[in-house]
């Protein structure tokens, strides 16, 4: 291999890890907490961005406070509720403030319902009599104080409610709400997953108005699962999910007025998406988002309040699709910046009030990850970026009209700011492959380091008694790219000796495993594994994130196709290096990681020997509208986009030694992947090896579950690789 694709990049950081031959890491130890870090949880800045309050949870006797810190000193000025001193008020576990800091709207006794969302019972907290009120005696989602902190909306068995503060009174504003059938103000399974938000409800800025969503699910197919818990007979859960090509819910906007009770349907001209509404500073005009079904037509309506009239304020189209983001935001003439691939790289441009575009903000062939904000008093726009590598992250500024950027925070690794109110300052989070979070606190203006707040070094320290090896980044030439890669031998590697390979990927549109960030399970696992004499590698091919649109969006119309061709081909080349045993090479992924290592072990029967997939997708028929429509469109547009990269169409190919896990209450990823994957190999006469996890969900957590799981695939491993 030619040497150029083999450099090793080192890491070096203050709290940096020596990497050396100790005690082995051990799965109970990844999956009970051993190697958990220490962070700044739920950090929000004060209004006047001269102090910041954290959630500060005790885990020995579930307790939580939330305390005030001086950004200028960083001591603690006060706690401002401790649950240890209220009975009324249980372990909280996050919070929010009103919008004069006067109250704190504090949620307990949270139930998970599917990814994002969740139910809980929610106390306000009057900061200066110290008094506490339930917002309701059953369990409630998504309550949202109004500007005045007087009253909270919220949803509640799929209607829209008001509950005011002083009076008690709770009031009904929608009344057709059912389940499987009509949701008000929350989003349905699919909006949830895909476009990542549940609350689908807004305040005005004054407080006169709540915009909503309403999803009619009538005609929307059902589908089920069995869950089989304690009892003597299982139940089963029914629950609206569109399957690509099926019918969508029916979504409009509707307008709440507050003072005279009317609700009115905004006439959107009946889009198919609405995956955004937001406020704009003028309480009288809400911006909404719509697309497509085939998401490469985005509208960005400006819709009048009082009047009920729309405008559009601009239009994105894209060959393949455009993507959803939250860096829309306005200024204070309701002028707004917004981000776009337009160019070819996702940058940030400017527009005025009526949607004219002034000016883009950042250009170059890197991207922008993350928006902070925009200080309008300095004409400062700060934002995160890979301008110093697709797998690091920095932090900038820049100004509105694209000039003076100056990098903030842009050490080699992940930077990630948060910014206090005004702009004054920034806490930056800081992590690399060798290094665990650390957080530093920043001048906003200058980016001067003023101190150190917390890092993990007694984690660091503890980990040098262990057996482990640095990550080595490095770039990988395959089919006319240079794909990013990262690869861990083992600590007391020979390169005279001849070592199994186990490959991990995702592969999913736009995502990334290649990056320079502090260690997740997963990567603990694997450094398990290299302990025990396997190498480790992950390459991210085509279809992955953040080396611009063109990369990204190859994939377009054919999931499973250059993503598989890359792995094969990665595979193939790293057989090549003289430690490599060419005969013993394996991969593994979950979700879209398993569908694509199941197409590998069978797409590349003659180059893997070993496969395994976790919770893997087996046809993206059985997949949800609005993720695989993005990028396959309907089966009825695309039938052979769908079946050519669908593993249980050519069970046949089976040759080597394939373990397929799945939940079987997995929301997401259906069970019904891995039966339909199980029948066919069957019916092809292939031996192969599997395990469901009752009533488990995509995430196949809790309990012991998790370590029963990497016991298993640790033990198939050592016996097939």
């Amino acid at each position: 291999m030619n040497k150029r694709h083999m450099l090793l990049l080192l890491m070096v950081g203050f709290v940096a890890i020596t990497f050396a031959q100790g005690k082995k890491i051990t799965i109970e130890e990844i999956y009970r907490g051993t190697f958990r870090t220490n962070s700044m949880e739920v950090l929000r800045s004060m209004k006047n961005g001269e102090q910041y309050t954290l959630l500060n949870y005790n885990r020995g006797n579930n307790s939580s406070s939330i305390d005030k810190y001086d950004y200028a000193t960083l001591e603690k000025v006060e706690t401002i509720l401790s649950s240890n001193d209220s009975e009324a008020i249980p372990g909280f576990s996050s919070y929010s403030f009103s919008e004069d800091e006067s109250k704190v709207l504090l949620a307990t006794d949270l139930e998970p319902i599917y990814r994002h969302s969740k139910l809980g019972i929610y106390y306000v907290y009057d900061i200066a009599s110290k008094s506490a009120v339930k917002v309701s005696n059953e369990k409630i989602q998504e309550p949202l104080l109004s500007p005045d902190g007087r009253q909270i909306a919220y949803v509640r068995a799929n209607n829209l409610y008001i509950f005011n503060i002083e009076s008690g009174e709770t009031s009904q504003i929608t009344n057709d709400g059912e389940s499987n059938k009509v949701i008000n103000g929350i989003t349905d399974w699919v909006y949830e997953e895909e476009f990542a938000f549940v609350r689908a409800f807004a305040w005005n800025s004054d407080g006169t108005k709540i915009a909503f969503l309403r999803f009619d699910e009538t005609n929307v197919p059902e589908f089920s699962m069995d869950f089989y818990g304690k009892d003597l007979y299982q139940y089963q859960y029914v629950f609206k999910y569109p399957k690509a090509g099926e019918n969508n819910a029916l979504v409009s906007l509707h307008m709440f007025d507050v003072s005279s009770r009317n609700t009115t349907k905004i006439d959107l001209g009946d889009p198919y998406y609405i995956p955004r509404i937001k406020w704009m500073n003028n309480a009288d005009y809400l911006s909404v988002t719509t697309l497509n079904r085939h998401q490469n037509h985005l509208k960005l309506y400006a819709v009048n309040a009082k009047s009920g009239s729309v405008n559009v304020l601009l239009e994105e189209k894209d060959e393949a699709y455009v993507d959803i983001n939250d860096n829309l935001t306005f200024m204070a003439d309701d002028s707004f910046i917004w981000s776009s691939e337009r160019d070819g790289y996702n940058h940030l441009y400017l527009y005025n009030p009526d949607g004219e575009m002034m000016n883009q903000i950042t250009k170059g062939k890197w991207e922008v990850t993350d928006y902070y904000g925009y200080d309008q008093n300095e004409d400062k726009i700060y934002y995160q970026s890979t301008e110093n590598g697709s797998i690091n992250r920095g932090v900038y500024s820049i100004e509105s009209n694209g000039k003076k950027k100056k990098a903030l925070a842009a050490e080699t690794g992940t930077n990630a700011a948060s910014f206090s109110a005004d702009f004054s300052y920034f806490i930056n989070t800081f992590s690399s492959a060798a290094t665990p979070y650390r957080f530093t606190l920043h001048k906003a203006l200058t980016g001067e380091k003023l101190k150190d707040i917390k890092d993990n070094r007694a984690l660091a320290d503890m980990l040098k008694g262990y057996d482990a090896s640095p990550k080595e980044f490095s770039t990988l030439a395959i089919n006319g790219n240079d794909l990013n890669m990262y690869m861990i031998k083992p600590s007391n590697f020979d390169a005279s000796k001849k070592y199994p390979l186990l490959m991990f990927q995702y592969s999913g549109p736009g995502s990334q495993q290649v990056a320079n960030r502090w260690m997740g399970a997963n990567d603990f696992w694997h450094q398990m594994l290299a302990s025990e004499g396997y190498v480790i590698a992950c390459v991210d091919g085509r279809g992955t994130g953040f080396k611009g649109r063109d990369f990204k969006k190859i994939t377009q119309k054919e999931l499973g196709k250059y993503e598989v061709e890359d792995q094969i081909a990665a595979a193939k080349k790293l057989s090549e290096l003289s430690f490599i045993d060419e005969n013993r090479t394996g991969i593994w992924g979950w979700s879209y990681g398993g569908f694509m290592s199941t197409n590998c072990i069978l797409k590349g029967n003659d180059v893997f020997e070993t496969a395994i997939a976790v919770a893997p997708v087996t046809s993206w028929r059985f997949y949800d509208t609005i993720y695989t429509e993005r990028y396959m469109q309907t089966p009825q547009e695309n039938a052979s986009g769908y079946d050519d990269n669908s593993p249980f169409n050519y069970p046949e190919l089976l040759k080597g030694k394939y373990l397929l896990i799945h939940g079987s209450g997995d929301d997401n990823v259906h069970v019904q992947n891995t039966m339909r994957m199980v029948e066919a190999l069957v019916q092809a006469n292939k031996q192969f090896d599997w395990a469901i996890y009752p009533d488990r969900n995509h995430g196949i957590y809790g309990g012991n579950t998790r370590i029963h799981l990497f016991t298993k695939m640790t033990d198939f491993i050592k016996a097939n690789l």
